[in-house]
């Protein structure tokens, strides 16, 4: 025996075996254990509660000793937890944290332990396109399972789940990796700089792997008709019932809601419902994002080794060699190699020249501009920013100037008043201005029992029809004539 760190450091992973409210944690785990073997290794805080509530003995469970239990597994490390910040729709909601809660690896091998299961099959992480291609082609042959023997469709059955927990073990274990601290703190060393393209090129091969097979995955998800489904569920239960197991009694129930629930998983990994953004695009993103953190990091590395570099030297010769060339089109071809790109690409749309000559050049002719956008679902535009300008002198000069059109609008409305009335089958020619007014004072008359309202200035008035039933007049304006029914506006002065 040789004493090392892992050998005498504590096991806090099995504290809630034996702790005080040990009937609590235990079950919890189990419930993740169970959901686990599953394929669903994601819960959140409601799911557990909700599982914890089915079972009579915890009937006064109540929300908060849930999210209490959960805090405390975390804190023990049996549970890791990811804050879900993709649907948060307030500021509120990304204060309160919802997490989702997954078992780790430790305690993964403390619940088979304590159920008494062997054979635990853990490979190292990795991201394999392979498996994505070997679920499609295990996907394709769906269909052909209904007419094949049980034990060939258990065997692709298990060939088919077996892939889908490599590649989703993996893809967890490895992108817990890249995201830890200790790979945080690797990313920021000039030794990651040797090994960053590789890891680049790596990460995009899987990705390219993911574009290339999930879409054709989810459609051969959603064309599988619930027929075929049930005839080859039936094999494999049939199958499963067939194998002799010691010591342990299985029901075909028991055996069908498992084989129903890893399909259901591997449906909900590769199809989207109900507007839900399914885990092979989160992966998606999850990779985009550690490909773009990488990158970043590498630039602020290759910025500091560039602080305090003198390129004066550099510079200098750079302008002896400008001024040693003879023509413009030396110079030009100078420029393009010292500040241009190695290889330049060739961007082609419809442009709008001046001349179609083709011994035109291309320092000859405007210069066009192609904005280019990130290729990122989560790319919004800048908005631009401006200071809150002093518009006072403005609001002044406005100001005055309506104050001016309205004692001018009240002038021309004062000389159309005779002897304290409007009559509008007397007017003259009005202006559309002087009409709307008058219009608005009639419209607000109307809208009165007792037909009477004030005009802005506050006087108080009453609208009065002609005696003559349907009797009409016509109004005349500069911009066309106006009939409407004869009527009196008669202010009551106070």
């Amino acid at each position: 025996m040789q004493a090392n760190d892992k050998l005498t450091k504590a096991l806090t992973e099995v504290k809630y075996l034996n702790a005080d409210n040990v009937s609590r944690y235990r079950c919890i785990m189990r419930i993740f254990y169970e959901n686990y073997e599953k394929l669903r290794y994601w819960l959140y805080q409601e799911d557990v509660y909700e599982e914890m509530i089915k079972d009579p003995f915890f009937k006064d469970y109540r929300m908060e000793q849930c999210q209490q239990d959960l805090s405390m597994l975390t804190e023990w490390k049996n549970l890791n937890t990811i804050q879900d910040t993709r649907k948060v729709s307030s500021i509120e909601e990304f204060k309160n944290k919802k997490f989702r809660y997954q078992m780790s690896e430790y305690s993964v091998e403390i619940e088979r332990l304590v159920i008494r299961l062997e054979n635990l099959f853990i490979e190292g992480a990795s991201l394999e396109p392979t498996l994505l291609e070997r679920i499609r082609n295990n996907m394709d042959r769906f269909v052909n399972m209904q007419d094949k023997d049980i034990n060939d469709v258990y065997t692709w059955w298990t060939d088919l789940n077996n892939d889908f927990v490599r590649l989703n073990q993996n893809y967890q274990d490895y992108i817990r990796d890249l995201n830890s601290v200790k790979a945080e703190k690797m990313m920021q060393t000039k030794e990651f700089l040797v090994f960053k393209d590789r890891l680049i090129e790596y990460l995009r091969s899987f990705i390219k792997g993911l574009q290339r097979n999930v879409g054709a995955i989810e459609e051969y998800f959603r064309m599988l008709d619930e027929d075929i489904k049930k005839n080859v569920f039936d094999k494999i239960v049939q199958y499963e019932l067939m194998i002799p197991r010691m010591d342990v009694e299985v029901s075909r129930d028991l055996i069908e809601e498992k084989v129903k629930g890893r399909y259901q998983s591997m449906y909900d990994w590769f199809v989207s419902n109900e507007g839900q953004e399914n885990e092979a695009m989160k992966l998606f993103d999850a990779t985009n994002d550690i490909i773009r953190r990488i990158t970043r990091y590498a630039a602020q590395i290759s910025e500091k080794n560039a602080l305090g570099a003198n390129r004066r030297e550099e510079y200098r010769k750079v302008a002896q060699m400008f001024l040693q060339c003879k023509e413009i089109d030396d110079a030009h071809k100078m420029s393009a190699m010292v500040f241009g790109i190695e290889r330049p690409y060739h961007l082609k749309g419809d442009l709008i020249r001046e001349t179609d000559s083709m011994n035109k050049g291309v320092y000859e002719e405007q210069s066009a501009e192609v904005i280019l956008k990130p290729r990122v679902r989560t790319y919004r535009e800048k908005t631009s920013r401006s200071s809150i300008k002093d518009l006072s002198e403005e609001k002044r000069e406005a100001r005055r100037i309506f104050i001016k059109k309205h004692k001018e609008e009240m002038e021309k409305l004062k000389n159309l008043e005779v002897n304290g009335q409007i009559d509008f089958s007397k007017l003259p020619v009005i202006e559309p201005r002087i009409r709307e007014i008058l219009l608005k004072w009639l419209s607000d008359a109307l809208e009165d029992s007792k037909l009477t309202a004030r005009t802005e200035d506050g006087r108080r008035y009453i609208l009065k029809f002609s005696d003559e039933k349907n009797e009409k007049c016509v109004v005349h304006c500069e911009d066309g004539n106006l009939k409407m029914p004869k009527c009196v506006i008669e202010f009551q002065e106070e």
